[in-house]
């Protein structure tokens, strides 16, 4: 029997490749997670290995990973500590929604199943393109505000902000969709109350939201989405998560809150 030419032991730091690996039926290959992996159910039964912006290196020894895949700057020295140990590892660095689907295209090829992958991708346009069409629909596309994070303020990453205008609503802040880092999407309380969002969704990544304190803050007793009781909790594993949740369960709920507020405009 021919050996796997492919790697058979992957690590994945964050929770998206992890899904992705399962959705293409790779799931055996996953010999490690983040302590943060919630979906799908069964890859929380895999060791944990880290977190965000740390990691269990002898942890990750023990698994004799021959692939570790990580997400972002943020995980640039568990990579480069990782390198060092001489592990082969790949990060990925997706923000849009186009670039969502490209990692889902390198990870299937990284395992040998391009098709696959390239039909899973092809999928998910699909459910974005249906979106899209019964958004375009609405009687008008309501002002949308997504808060991820309560201290300091923090506005939309690029792909939830690209979700938002696929479900059908208006970031209140598209000058800022483009900014990579978080420090860069930093808001002013007074400047949000001003644009005066009609829908408000928070997703505060690691803390449950406390709608109490949004709904409590100055001046925002005018705000559309508080006075007409429209601010909604993501959970983040659904929508601050670059991968295959944010695309089907993240924009369901995204398209299923701005619809009801545009039909009741």
């Amino acid at each position: 029997m021919t050996p796997d030419p492919y790697p058979r032991r992957i690590v994945c730091l964050t929770e998206e490749t992890t899904e992705t690996l399962y959705l293409l039926g790779e799931g055996d290959r996953v010999a490690g997670v983040s302590g943060y992996t919630v979906r799908p159910p069964e890859a929380r039964q895999k060791p944990r290995v880290s977190a965000f912006t740390h990691a269990r290196y002898e942890k990750i020894e023990a698994l004799e990973p021959d692939l570790i895949l990580g997400f972002s700057d943020l995980q640039g020295d568990i990579a480069a500590e990782l390198i060092k140990r001489g592990y082969p590892v790949m990060v990925f660095n997706q923000r849009s929604v186009a670039e969502i689907l490209q990692m889902i295209r390198i990870v299937g090829a990284l395992v040998g199943r391009a098709d696959r992958a390239a039909t899973l991708a092809a999928e998910l346009e699909r459910g974005l393109d249906e979106v899209r069409a019964q958004a375009a629909q609405l009687p008008r596309r309501p002002r949308v505000f997504f808060e991820e994070w309560d201290a300091p303020l923090i506005s939309g990453i690029r792909w939830v902000e690209e979700l938002v205008e696929i479900a059908g609503g208006e970031p209140v802040f598209p000058e800022l969709r483009d900014a990579k880092l978080a420090r860069d999407r930093i808001v002013d309380a007074d400047e949000v109350a001003r644009r005066e969002p009609d829908v408000i969704f928070a997703s505060w990544c690691g803390k449950a939201v406390r709608t109490e304190r949004i709904r409590c803050r100055d001046g925002w007793d005018r705000v559309p989405a508080v006075r007409l009781d429209r601010i909604h909790e993501i959970k983040s594993p659904l929508i601050l998560q670059p991968g295959p949740a944010a695309l089907t369960d993240g924009l369901t709920q995204l398209h299923k809150a701005i619809s009801a507020a545009s039909s009741a405009a």
